[in-house]
């Protein structure tokens, strides 16, 4: 994230007010510029937001209690007409299973905010670059805890998928009984348990399916590494068996393929044998207790994720429903849910100035049929 003001006259004599040592002019110039910069970073955090690619905005009123008409998205799916719902109450807290009826969903939002500041004497001298670096910084801040709630109650909700059943982990396949690299079949039995967990409410053919599929597949750099030896190595569990010419030249001359099967292949920094996201997912799979393992053709099974210092997750996303939701408040005045201001704690004798931002969102997952996922033992 790189963020980067023009260097205007009218730019610059703004900066250099607000470093007035007047406190009248100071305080206009700063909320001057508090307006102008909440917009921006609203921008910014919805195109830096991995999972914004996922996660569907419902846009509330800030003096609102936003709630969710289940009724309206949901067949019949059991005789007591009960979903299951994961949600946070807190920014950074365990998302919880919340059982409801299918009627409607108060949702729990709360507030993400930051705060940056730096010497007047910077402003006074028209110094665009310490100011960008200082707005950078805040929504840096911002989308850092963005995305891990974010994606917590993603794995918190795949990691507690049970398909048309009663028992978590019915949305993992499991290829992690010897050391693997990710394969075709690996791919190919996601798709499969896609469909599977994505029977009608009787438990047969859907007439129209809540799902056609995952759209997005995301998963660590190390996985993207094997897919782009899938240009000069054989692929799946036949050593005879390779990608079509076409789609091999593909792989060279792309450094990889975008997308498999119509799946778009996103890379995560988060994902991978180490990384926070598998260390956060590790810890939701141990609550669901996810000892059984489920296996489809061509992912052989043995255990469950057990070690996410050897083992890695893959999750598969179908973006094209809205079962992931961001309730997020519009502020009354501006219209933006991003709100920046001035901080006055600051005196004159301290001769700094600086602002605080916040956004009031929740994030909230209403169907677990949109995830699927894989794991892969690497060590």
């Amino acid at each position: 994230m790189k963020l980067k003001f023009k260097n205007t006259p009218e730019q610059v004599e703004l900066i250099k007010a607000m470093g007035s040592k007047r406190p009248e002019v100071s305080r206009e110039a700063s909320e001057a510029f508090a307006a102008f910069i909440g917009p921006v970073i609203q921008q910014v955090l919805s195109q830096a937001d991995t999972a914004s690619a996922v996660y569907s905005d419902v846009v509330y009123d800030e003096d609102d209690n936003p709630s969710y008409p289940l009724d309206l998205f949901f067949e019949q799916r059991n005789a007591d007409n009960y979903i299951s719902v994961v949600q946070q109450n807190i920014a950074g807290g365990l998302p919880s299973s919340q059982i409801a009826g299918a009627n409607e969903l108060k949702v729990a939002t709360y507030r993400l905010d930051a705060a940056v500041s730096f010497l007047k004497k910077y402003a006074r001298r028209g110094r665009l670059d310490v100011v960008s670096k200082a707005v950078e910084r805040m929504a840096q801040e911002v989308l850092v805890k963005q995305e891990r709630n974010a994606w917590a109650v993603i794995l918190k909700a795949l990691s507690e998928g049970k398909g048309t059943g009663s028992s978590n982990g019915a949305h993992i396949v499991n290829n992690i009984g010897s050391t693997e690299t990710f394969q075709l079949d690996t791919l190919n039995a996601i798709i499969t348990r896609m469909k599977r967990i994505n029977k009608s409410f009787a438990g047969g053919t859907a007439a129209q399916v809540y799902s056609e599929g995952i759209t997005d597949l995301y998963v660590s750099p190390e996985v993207k590494q094997d897919i782009r030896a899938f240009s000069y190595s054989p692929v799946g569990n036949n050593a005879a068996q390779s990608l079509p010419n076409g789609a091999k030249e593909d792989a060279y001359r792309g450094a990889g393929l975008a997308n498999i099967f119509g799946i778009n292949i996103i890379d995560l920094q988060e994902l991978g044998v180490g990384q926070k996201y598998n260390t956060l997912y590790e810890t939701f799979s141990d609550s669901a207790g996810l000892a059984a393992a489920v296996s489809e053709a061509g992912a052989t099974t043995t255990t469950a994720f057990d070690d996410s210092s050897s083992h890695e997750v893959i999750v598969g996303v179908d973006a094209s429903r809205e079962a992931l939701i961001r309730p997020v408040a519009r502020n009354s005045e501006s219209g933006a849910t991003f709100s920046a201001l001035p901080d006055d704690q600051f005196s004159q004798r301290a001769d700094k100035t600086g602002f605080y931002g916040s956004v009031e969102e929740g994030r909230v997952c209403i169907d677990a049929r949109v995830l699927v996922g894989a794991h892969l033992k690497r060590s």
